[in-house]
């Protein structure tokens, strides 16, 4: 246990307990919530903003629960008013970082959008993570696979990925190796706890997917 009551894992990254479930974790799967100047919860998607905080896993159950038993007061020793709807939009804040982060890397040259761009890619061993659109065609996904050792994102829709790279529609896109590579996908992991993904995605990507 180091200062401030944040913890070590093995690689050195900070880690904190979840309220709901007692669970400690590193603290890239948790959410940070904060009470306002007003006594308002304020989702901390970031973990930056300033004052003491409380951990929930990234998992749409787990903040219901949350909510439902009180346990942003208990956490942060203070009353605090829940905004209605507070799940959908941690959600809405999540999916908002995840789509600006894969802007970046379409910006720097770490992210390519469209089947024949992505196949080179993946052909080339240039591509590190797959990504594609979870309202895409199936058959049409199962043309490309995620790289060795690599990681498949698919929490995102068509219209949704389409915003990272400035189109109506994107159905497949992939990451190079870079900085932003790893928070995107630690990202997607947060964003796909919060969302009610019931499968039938077209792929089948066991722990890799994200």
């Amino acid at each position: 246990m180091t200062r401030g009551g944040a913890e070590k894992d093995r690689d050195g990254a900070a880690e904190r307990k979840c309220i709901v479930t007692g669970e400690v974790q590193p603290k890239n799967g948790l959410i940070r919530f904060v009470a306002g100047p007003d006594g308002q919860l304020v989702p901390d998607v970031s973990g930056k903003l300033p004052g003491r905080g409380v951990w929930v896993s990234a998992d749409r159950a787990a903040l219901d629960k949350a909510v439902a038993k009180k346990l942003f007061a208990r956490g942060l020793k203070a009353p605090v008013t829940v905004p209605e709807g507070l799940t959908d939009e941690v959600e809405r804040l999540v999916l908002r970082r995840l789509i600006d982060l894969i802007s970046l890397a379409r910006k720097s040259g770490e992210a390519v959008a469209g089947f024949e761009k992505v196949k080179s890619w993946l052909d080339r061993e240039e591509a590190v993570v797959l990504i594609q659109a979870l309202d895409g065609s199936g058959r049409g996904k199962t043309k490309l696979s995620t790289p060795h050792f690599g990681k498949y994102i698919g929490c995102l829709t068509a219209d949704e990925l389409g915003m990272a790279f400035g189109r109506q529609t994107v159905i497949h896109a992939a990451l190079a190796s870079g900085g932003l590579a790893p928070r995107v996908v630690e990202e997607a992991q947060r964003l796909r706890g919060l969302r009610e993904l019931m499968g039938g995605n077209g792929r089948s990507e066991g722990k890799r997917a994200v």
